[in-house]
């Protein structure tokens, strides 16, 4: 027999800490929570702390988070008024966001619609453009089939260009071309990439800006007409691809600068429609800021903006999904101090390795200005199946100096035996002067990394 409806139970269709920080938000709401697991979350802490608690299959993603109808079937079951993705798995999927509603269910998050627009980088290039959000210069929509006339657009964009998938994402499905003798095979090589990763072999092409800083703008939006950004983060300290460490605000750029562009991008939002939480994403070069794309969910670098703004960001999402208008106007938005976030990963430091296995100790951080988002505690075994991060280190201070020592401090207090970790990368991160300076680009990471092994 099917569970009463409750008039607000909220299923959380992810897992790790994400699913841990959503069922606090739906705590401090007054929200009943559902926590679905895999086999191998059985004994999570978010499935110990919920409401109600159900297994929707094995522990292949592809058979429970990733599953649809499973998930569906359980917000049935358990009486569930609405359904909040968290990050990563089915969080961007238009298709599933559709289905959700079709149920007659909240989707916690943007309309179908929005996912779909921002989604593919050609139609969110076209918004952003006609929002007047600068972009990077590239093709006009996708690539054509003739190579002659591939060739002629890079070359009027000027090399070196980069190849990119319409649905790619996570650095999959795009290639750097430095030069016309390298152009044709990148476009093929990337297209069958892009159909094997996204069933979609459709290209675009854009300059390739050499050392660029990346660059977040953070928006709320609900469906009152009301629009905000909320500062800006720099998320430049990358390995293929994979965010670090990231940090609010970005160092050396004029307050000024980020306004004007926070500003479109919540003129951007108004103009789509946009409900919910997102993040614009650009690329800042020369003191120019590019649109890459934008990601339609919670980031999991939130905290860092929740920190220098006050603001609940996953709160809001719930308030906003659920009717609420926000009680903040944009000038009521202010930055204060200075935030840091380290992925505590699973993984060995220097060859990336995930590292599973039994958590014998565990100890935390603590202090003024210090936060870890986990779901992890001693005793916990990291399941092979995800991916392998563990927690968030989040730290906040008055200023960027204060923010840094306070960093310091909480990676050297936090002990991890059983698995190996990432602690001793961010230690020598955050001991690196070029970091401690500010403003480093996208390759610094990478760059410094092929340093250390040839040392």
């Amino acid at each position: 027999m099917s569970a009463p409806r409750s008039a607000g139970r909220v299923l959380i269709a992810n897992r790790g800490e994400i699913a841990l920080r959503i069922q606090r938000a739906c705590r401090a709401l007054k929200l009943e929570t559902v926590a679905v697991f895999s086999e191998a979350d059985r004994e999570s802490r978010h499935v110990q702390e919920a409401d109600i608690a159900l297994c929707i299959g094995p522990a292949s993603a592809a058979k429970s988070y990733l599953d649809a109808e499973r998930l569906l079937l359980a917000a049935r079951v358990t009486g569930a008024t609405a359904i909040h993705p968290g990050y990563g798995f089915l969080s961007e999927n238009a298709d599933f966001a559709e289905a959700v509603e079709a149920a007659g269910l909240i989707f916690v998050g943007p309309t179908a619609q929005s996912i779909r627009i921002m989604g593919d980088k050609i139609s969110a290039k076209r918004a952003m453009l006609e929002a007047g959000v600068p972009c990077v210069p590239g093709s006009d929509g996708s690539l054509p089939e003739a190579a002659e006339d591939v060739a002629a657009i890079a070359e009027a964009v000027g090399y070196p260009v980069i190849v990119k998938a319409t649905g790619g994402g996570g650095g999959k499905g795009m290639r750097v071309v430095w030069s016309a003798d390298e152009l044709a095979e990148a476009v093929r090589l990337t297209a069958r990439e892009a159909r094997q990763a996204f069933g979609n072999g459709t290209l675009y092409l854009e300059k390739f800006m050499q050392k660029p800083r990346h660059i977040e703008i953070q928006v709320l939006c609900d469906t009152h007409g009301t629009s905000l950004w909320l500062g800006a983060r720099d998320c430049s300290l990358q390995r293929s691809h994979q965010k670090v460490l990231e940090e609010a605000p970005p160092c050396d750029i004029p307050a000024e600068d980020i306004a004007r562009i926070g500003a479109r991008c919540a003129e951007a939002c108004h103009r789509i429609g946009y409900r919910g939480a997102g993040t614009f994403e650009f690329l800042y070069e020369d003191g120019l800021f590019a649109f890459i794309e934008m990601n339609t969910r919670i980031q999991v670098e939130h905290p860092i903006t929740e920190e220098t703004t006050g603001i609940d960001i996953v709160r809001e999402q719930l308030r906003i999904a659920h009717g609420a208008g926000l009680n903040l106007r944009q000038q009521d938005v202010v930055t204060h101090g200075h935030a840091f976030e380290c992925r505590i990963n699973a993984e060995d430091p220097r060859t990336f390795r995930p590292s599973p296995g039994l958590i014998t100790r565990w100890d935390l951080p603590g202090g003024p200005g210090v936060r870890v988002d986990t779901h992890v505690t001693a005793g916990y075994t990291v399941p092979p199946h995800y991916d392998s991060m563990i927690g968030k280190i989040i730290v906040h201070g008055g200023t960027r100096e204060e923010a840094l020592a306070r960093l310091e401090i909480a990676l050297a207090e936090m002990r991890v035996e059983g698995v190996t970790t990432n602690l001793p990368l961010h230690q020598d991160i955050v001991a690196e002067p070029a970091f401690r300076e500010g403003s480093v680009d996208i390759h610094f990471l990478e760059n410094w990394l092929r340093t250390r092994e040839d040392a």
